[in-house]
């Protein structure tokens, strides 16, 4: 009673209180330390099951569950609260992502117990108490399942993914896909964007379908048309329309068939696969890649195996020279041309580059247009962003260049929506001013045909008398 009645007394009570505490936060890494020493105690009285996620299966394939708990595990809080972990910066203006390192160690917690995972070379380890196994593993891995679906429909991070020269490291580097495209800001039809659009919803709903006529369930696509005119543009609105990673193949990289054949047991399902120029490699003969592997490589035995859920693209400038067997049903299920630009397409370019949806000048351009003149999206694209200051000086530009280089390839697509009977069609544009038949819709499977006959395309009798 005395000392408290003392203020010196309690004067120095409060400042030894005040030095204690803060010693206590000074030797707060004393404290962590020893609470990792007495875990380490702790582990000597228990006996632990390990079990191993590899990257990829004995078959070589791509093991879908390692990307799963990859993906659990950068979800996780106490990523936040390891020893060390690698900062990368996100798609997003300012977002900071976390991912692991080499031989980092995760502590998770479910059901009352203690999970830990060890980041290995290629491979994920769990590590869990014996008497915790038969209780929490199954409704544990089932958890993981859960949150990667959730987060998969929610925010799936896709990539673009490049075949390398075999090393160490593995045949795939893969880099963020950021790219922009989409099917509002692609220079093409209207009419034909729609049928596309529904051609891919048709596909990711119709996975019943596919397996009750015996086929993989995956889709085909054949761009062809000179360069400049949309076709990569093309394919990255696919892949952010049905936000699917891109698998991006160069033939000159491989020494064989088989090692094309092994790069494709290593893509994943939910992905778009990107042949580009496939008539320069048939013709110059430029990859060791021999034609029949390429054909094995469309419709195969192994394609058919692993290529479940994907979608193919295939890129040409023109298939008047390409052995029509490529070009078959099975093969390739759409076809869409990609011709020089039209007034149609000149005006979403217009709208995109110059915020136009009409102006004085547009008439003249239309009449340019219709006299024979054109030039690629891409260097009508390049006009106006050159120009994107002014928008009149960017159609006059324009109007310039169309009545100087425009060399008149530029032929109008006739494109009408044709459904056949038999196994699930396409969508093709071909050039021609007449339209075609429509027929009588099966599944809301598209295809495109104009007046002049392509021999790939003639499936059955039907169709062809129709034509």
């Amino acid at each position: 009673m005395t000392i408290l009645n003392n203020p010196f007394s309690l004067l120095f009570i409060t400042s030894i209180s005040l030095f204690l505490f803060r010693v206590i936060l000074i030797k707060t890494g004393f404290i962590f330390t020893f609470k990792r020493k007495w875990h380490c105690i702790k582990d000597c009285f228990h006996v632990y099951q390990f079990f191993k996620v590899p990257e990829f299966s004995e078959s070589m394939q791509r093991n879908q569950l390692y990307y799963k708990v990859l993906l659990y595990l950068h979800s996780l809080a106490s990523l936040e609260d390891s020893d060390f972990t690698n900062l990368f910066a996100g798609r997003k203006p300012n977002e900071i992502l976390l991912r692991l390192d080499t031989n980092q160690i995760i502590e998770d917690d479910f059901l009352g117990a203690k999970m830990y995972w060890i980041n290995q070379d290629k491979n994920l380890v769990l590590k869990i108490r014996k008497s915790d196994k038969r209780r929490v593993l199954q409704p544990y891995l089932q958890h993981i399942h859960t949150v990667f679906d959730e987060f998969d429909g929610r925010k799936r991070e896709l990539k673009l993914y490049m075949n390398v020269v075999d090393d160490q490291k593995g045949r795939w580097r893969s880099v963020p896909f950021t790219h922009p495209s989409t099917f509002e800001t692609t220079a093409m039809e209207s009419d034909l964007k729609i049928k596309v659009k529904s051609d891919l919803e048709s596909f990711l709903r119709a996975k019943q379908y596919y397996h009750k006529l015996g086929r993989v369930w995956n889709r085909s696509y054949l761009l062809y048309g000179p360069s400049g005119t949309g076709k990569s543009s093309f394919v990255a609105a696919v892949a952010n329309f049905l936000s699917y990673d891109v698998y991006d193949i160069d033939l000159t990289k491989f020494s064989d068939d088989s090692d094309l054949k092994f790069l494709l047991l290593q893509t994943t399902a939910k992905s778009v696969v990107v042949i580009e120029d496939l008539d320069r490699y048939l013709s110059e003969k430029s990859t060791a890649v021999s034609s029949s592997g390429i054909l094995n490589f469309m419709d195969g035995i192994l394609s058919s195996s692993c290529g479940e859920e994907r979608v193919m693209v295939y890129t040409m400038n023109g298939k008047d020279h390409v052995d029509p067997a490529i070009l078959r049903p099975g093969r390739i299920d759409v076809h869409i041309h990609f011709p020089l630009c039209d007034f149609t397409a000149f005006k979403t370019l217009a709208n995109s580059y110059l915020g136009l949806k009409d102006h004085k000048l547009f008439p003249q351009v239309e009449e340019i247009f219709q006299n024979g003149s054109s030039l690629s999206p891409a260097e009508i694209g390049e006009l106006m962003n050159a120009n994107r200051g002014s928008p009149s000086r960017a159609l006059k530009s324009v109007i310039n260049a169309l009545q100087t280089e425009g060399d008149g390839k530029g032929g109008r697509c006739g494109r009408k929506a044709v459904e056949e009977s038999g196994e699930p069609s396409g969508v093709f544009c071909t050039e021609g001013a007449n339209a075609v038949k429509e027929f009588k819709k099966l599944y809301g499977l598209f295809r495109v045909k104009s007046n002049r006959k392509s021999p790939s395309f003639n499936l059955d009798n039907d169709l062809k008398s129709g034509l």
